[in-house]
């Protein structure tokens, strides 16, 4: 296998960054919620990505091969107290390691970056949200120390009788 290295995306590995994150939309929103837009991060991620690169509040981690190759990403951001949480959270928005490398470390590696750069923050907890039916990521997430805290429910909104079309 070869070596990874896990950097801090800049300039010239967003796109790998970028690359990484469309296939985590197909992967994961595209097989768990039909309601994602999976083309978003095609149509707008560079632009938000590119933004994100300067601002102090945000980490954009980059795993690569000794190829150059991306292999995956992290992205994480902090939430800053708030009367209701009177604490800073460090958000794990997004992960993704590429299947031919899942199970070698990767993504401890990238998670244990996250938590370093959230201590260095004074973030007192982390958060990270995974598809319910994704019973992989949540292993994942608790072999990394992540426990569920809350549990949201959905509901396709019914159409009312008087608005349904009978033929």
């Amino acid at each position: 296998m070869a070596s990874i290295t896990v950097s801090v995306a800049d300039k010239h590995t967003i796109d790998g960054l970028l690359a990484s994150v469309v296939e985590l939309f197909r992967e994961d929103a595209g097989t768990h919620d039909p309601t994602t837009d999976i083309s978003w991060p095609v149509r707008e991620g560079a632009d938000y990505y590119a933004g994100l690169l300067d601002d102090p509040g945000c980490l954009l981690l980059i795993a690569r091969s000794d190829v150059g190759t991306t292999v995956g990403h992290l992205v994480g951001k902090l939430r800053e107290p708030t009367t209701l949480q009177p604490v800073r959270f460090a958000v794990l928005e997004s992960i993704r390691v590429a299947p031919e490398v899942r199970g070698s470390g990767v993504g401890s590696r990238l998670v244990d970056q996250f938590f370093g750069w959230a201590r260095d923050r004074a973030a007192a907890v982390a958060s990270v949200s995974a598809y319910a039916n994704n019973t992989r990521a949540q292993r994942f997430y608790q072999r990394q120390g992540f426990a569920p805290q809350t549990l949201t429910l959905r509901s396709v909104v019914p159409i009312a009788a008087d608005q349904r079309l009978d033929h």
